[in-house]
C-alpha cells in the first residue's frame, strides 16, 4: 500500500497542486497543453492508471448502473431457468438505456457492505425475504427501488403476478379431475436450510411472500372442496432445485395412504418429484398426477401441467421502471394462465 501511486504522488513529483493533476484528467480545458502533457507523461512514468472511475461517478452524481439484489448465491442467477429469463428481461431494458447491471450477492459476510458500497443509481430487488439485511441496507441508501415478486414495500414500485390465483387454478384443476388425496411440495419458508415436513408454525411465520401466497391459493381451493389443509402431507425444501424435488417427492410418496396428486410450488421441484415417482415405478399420470408453477422452458418437454407466468415481460417491465424518469411508485400485477399437459389426469380407480 505504501507504494501506491495517487494524484498527490504526481503532484509532489511535479511541484503542483493535487487539483492541477486532477484537472489534467477531468477538466483538461483548465490547463495549458504543455502542463497537461507533462502531468500525463509523469503519470505514465509512475505507472498511474488514472482516477478511480467509481469515485469519479460518485462525485459527478452519475453511476450509470443499477444494482440487482436477489436471494440466492450469484451462481443461481445463471442456472435457474426462471431467474435466467427474468434477468434477460431486466438486462434488455437497462442496456437499451446504456446502464450496466450490477449483481449484488445475498449471502456472505460482506453482502450488506456490498449493498452499501454499490455505485448504482437504483436497486431492483428480486425474490427477497421479508426483512433481509440487504433489503434494509438498500432502503437506507434512499435510491429508487423496484421490487420483483417479493417483498412488497410500501412507497416503492412493484412487479408481481397472480400467485394466489395461479395456485388456486391448478389445485381446482386437479379437484375437477377427481383427486382427493394430495401432497404439497414447497420451497423454503425461512433461510435456515430446513428440509422436512412443513409445520403449521413454519407456514404461519414464512418470510417469503410468494411461498405464503401460493400455499394460501392451494389451501383456499382445497378448503372449498371440503379437504382439511391439516390432513394434507406438506414438505418443505431448502432450495428450488430438481434434486430437492426428488427428496420431497420421496417423502410425499411415502405417506399412507399415498397421494394421487402432488402440488409443487415450482416447476423445478415438480420435475424432481417426477423422478421420485419413476424410482417407485409409478406412471405419470396413471398412478400419480403432478403439477408445477412457472412454466419454465423445461416444463413443456416434461409434459408438465403448470401455471404460466410472463417471466421475460416481468423482467422488462421492472427494467423500464428502473430507468423511468417519473419517480412515482407503480404496482403492476401480471396475469397467469393454467397450462394443462400430460402430467395430470383423473386418479386411479380403487
Amino acid at each position: 500500500m505504501g507504494n501506491r501511486v495517487t494524484l498527490q504522488t504526481i503532484a509532489d513529483r511535479l511541484g503542483v497542486s493535487r487539483t492541477t493533476v486532477s484537472n489534467a484528467y477531468n477538466r483538461p480545458d483548465q490547463l495549458a497543453p504543455e502542463l497537461r502533457a507533462r502531468i500525463l507523461d509523469t503519470a505514465r512514468e509512475l505507472r498511474y492508471s488514472g482516477p478511480d472511475p467509481a469515485a469519479r461517478r460518485l462525485r459527478s452524481g452519475r453511476r450509470d448502473a443499477v444494482g440487482l439484489l436477489f436471494t440466492e448465491e450469484l451462481s443461481y442467477a445463471f442456472t435457474d431457468p426462471a431467474a435466467v429469463i427474468l434477468l434477460q428481461g431486466i438486462a434488455a431494458a437497462t442496456e437499451r438505456a446504456g446502464l450496466a447491471l450490477l449483481l449484488v450477492p445475498a449471502f456472505g459476510s460482506g453482502s450488506r457492505t456490498a449493498v452499501q458500497d454499490a455505485v448504482v443509481d437504483a436497486f431492483c430487488m428480486y425474490s427477497m425475504p421479508d426483512g433481509h439485511p440487504n433489503v434494509v441496507a438498500a432502503l437506507e441508501r434512499r435510491l429508487p427501488v423496484v421490487v420483483v415478486d417479493e417483498p412488497p414495500l410500501p412507497g416503492h414500485s412493484y412487479v408481481g403476478i397472480e400467485d394466489r390465483r395461479g395456485a388456486r387454478l391448478v389445485a381446482e384443476h386437479l379437484l375437477e379431475l377427481g383427486h382427493r388425496r394430495f401432497a404439497v411440495l414447497t420451497e423454503r419458508t425461512h433461510e435456515d436450510g430446513y428440509a422436512g415436513p412443513l409445520t403449521a408454525e413454519r407456514e404461519a411465520t414464512a418470510t417469503y411472500y410468494i411461498t405464503r401466497e401460493r400455499l394460501a391459493g392451494y389451501r383456499e381451493a382445497l378448503a372449498a372442496a371440503g379437504i382439511a389443509w391439516e390432513s394434507i402431507p406438506r414438505f418443505e425444501m431448502p432450495a428450488n432445485r430438481p434434486e430437492r424435488g426428488v427428496e420431497g417427492g420421496r417423502a410425499a410418496l411415502a405417506a399412507d395412504p399415498r397421494p394421487t396428486a402432488l402440488l409443487a410450488l415450482t416447476d423445478q421441484i415438480a420435475i424432481g418429484a417426477r423422478q421420485a415417482a419413476a424410482e417407485l415405478g409409478l406412471s405419470i399420470p396413471g398412478d400419480l398426477s403432478i403439477a408445477g408453477f412457472d412454466d419454465i422452458p423445461g416444463a413443456a418437454g416434461a409434459g408438465l401441467t403448470t401455471v404460466r407466468q410472463p417471466l421475460r415481460e416481468k423482467g422488462e417491465l421492472a427494467g423500464r421502471m428502473l430507468i423511468a424518469e417519473d419517480p412515482a411508485p407503480r404496482e403492476v400485477i401480471l396475469p397467469v394462465e393454467l397450462i394443462v399437459r400430460g402430467s395430470t389426469a383423473p386418479p386411479p380407480v380403487g
